[in-house]
């Protein structure tokens, strides 16, 4: 077999870096993109980022008055842009990099990135606060109120040893999560502790705030809670004892008619103790846990002007980048011996991809509100069909582009805050030929259930009828689907005296 050459012609993609970090900063979430943006201000010297979040800030010196020279470096600063801007305007090339006669490079105003001429949202009115950093005030643990009780209202060092000791077996939740008999068996032989000591202890602890700390189980914790109920008749507090102490699974399956029968009582009675029992708390010790809320910031938020809905972008999530000015300089006169170049585009290139990352997003966003308007308009029981493919067709982008897009971003509606992948579904066919919206019959199912009787609720099977009444051709075991997807329990759970 002889060697030979051969010439052939083929094409292929080639993803260019530029185009790589466009697909990266797409996909990315808000709080995800300000966190690489910040890694990738510190690592390129050529890009600086114009939006500080504590300029608006008022700065103490330290003796306690406020320091003037932040209100005079704001206005230079105010200043220094605006005659920028002006002699942007009167720059008469408009290239990235231009090279005159001189071999000098120009800089554009391309260079420059903010959103004035974008329909964005976010402006601030003259009545509204202003966004000083506020101090959030620690949060007493349950631990710490617990010793704060102890210190009260104990004095023995002994007794607050073991109180302490119980304390400190305390879940999040408020329970005892050890028995007597360990805490009793780790304690050292030379103390000579009792077990009468340790449940005196414990006697103690259950009787701080808030009410129920300290049990062993949820039959305790409602019981010492119901126990400690203001204002509550003799019989009805004795009818409630007794159902969290011996009948309290069939009350957790709510079989009120064995309920009954057990304790010889009717519906009356029963239902009074019911609303004490709902009263009580059985995780007490959540209200003092150090769990903190996830807050979902908008990347566009939907308004209504008229008869149409305006989507905007909110411009609290939008950076303002530009390119370092000092160092443009410094290589437009040719001070620098070039190795600022490579930074100098690639801050260019991320002015570019930041600037197209918003666009496409909000062009997403317009395409969904034409196609969803029965929604904005009339709520989520008008949704209609819509899948990844017609938002790709018509704003001739990739599917796997709308995708990227529709991840992790939060659209703000009159309705409330929803990710864009909420206005996409698969459809569910009708008697007349049509198709529904999987999330307009979630929203039908929600809305049967929250009107029905509640002494006789709705079977999933009841719930499939009543759709198909209405033209939705929808299986039970569909329904129950979509009620467990609504997290609404079943029809045994639902029902009440």
């Amino acid at each position: 077999m002889k060697q030979s050459l051969q010439l052939r012609t083929s094409q292929h993609l080639a993803l260019t870096p530029q185009l790589q970090q466009s697909i990266r900063l797409l996909q990315l979430s808000t709080l995800e993109l300000h966190q690489e943006l910040e890694t990738l201000l510190i690592e390129n010297p050529m890009l600086e980022r114009v939006d500080d979040a504590l300029d608006s800030a008022v700065r103490l010196l330290a003796d306690g008055t406020i320091n003037n020279a932040t209100q005079q470096s704001e206005s230079e600063f105010a200043v220094a842009e605006k005659s920028e801007a002006n002699g942007t305007e009167q720059a008469t090339k408009t290239d990235n990099t231009d090279t005159n006669g001189d071999g000098e490079t120009q800089i554009s105003s391309e260079d420059d990135w903010s959103f004035e001429d974008a329909p964005i949202s976010g402006t601030k009115n003259n009545d509204e606060e202003d966004g000083r950093p506020q101090l959030e005030a620690a949060q007493i643990t349950l631990r710490e109120y617990l010793l704060e009780q102890m210190r009260v209202t104990v004095r023995e060092g002994r007794d607050r040893a073991l109180i302490e000791l119980i304390i400190d077996a305390i879940d999040e939740n408020g329970y005892l999560c050890e028995t007597l008999e360990d805490i009793h068996d780790s304690l050292p032989i030379d103390l000579c502790v009792e077990m009468e000591e340790l449940q005196f202890a414990l006697k103690m602890v259950q009787s701080f705030e808030p009410e129920g700390v300290g049990a062993r189980s949820t039959t305790e914790c409602l019981s010492l809670q119901i126990r400690r109920l203001p204002k509550i008749p003799f019989v009805t507090r004795r009818l409630a004892l007794q159902i969290v102490e011996e009948h309290l699974a069939l009350f957790a399956q709510r079989d009120f008619t064995k309920l009954r029968k057990l304790l010889q009582c009717d519906d009356e009675d029963l239902r009074e103790a019911q609303c004490v029992i709902r009263m009580c708390n059985p995780k007490p010790g959540l209200a003092y846990s150090e769990g903190k809320s996830d807050y979902v910031v908008p990347d566009v938020v939907v308004k209504k002007m008229g008869d149409e809905w305006q989507v905007m972008l909110n411009r609290d999530v939008m950076p303002r980048l530009r390119v370092n000015q000092l160092y443009a300089n410094l290589m437009k006169q040719q001070r620098g011996d070039g190795s600022l170049s490579p930074q100098l585009q690639e801050a260019r290139w991320l002015i570019k991809n930041m600037r197209q990352r918003f666009d496409t997003i909000l062009r997403v966003a317009q395409a969904i509100v034409e196609r969803q308007y029965n929604f904005f308009t009339h709520g989520a029981v008008a949704m209609r069909p819509l899948v990844l493919r017609e938002i790709a067709d018509t704003l001739g982008l990739h599917e796997s582009t709308i995708s990227r897009v529709t991840t992790q971003k939060y659209m703000l509606t009159p309705h409330g805050m929803f990710e864009l992948k909420y206005f996409f579904g698969s459809h569910v066919a009708t008697e007349a030929g049509g198709e529904a919206s999987s999330t307009a019959i979630r929203a039908l199912i929600k809305q049967l259930i929250g009107e029905e009787d509640q002494k006789k609720p709705l079977s999933d099977s009841k719930i499939a009828d009543i759709l198909g009444e209405q033209g939705m051709v929808i299986a039970r075991r569909t329904v129950a689907k979509y009620r467990e997807a609504l997290k609404i329990p079943p029809v045994s759970l639902r029902k009440s005296l």
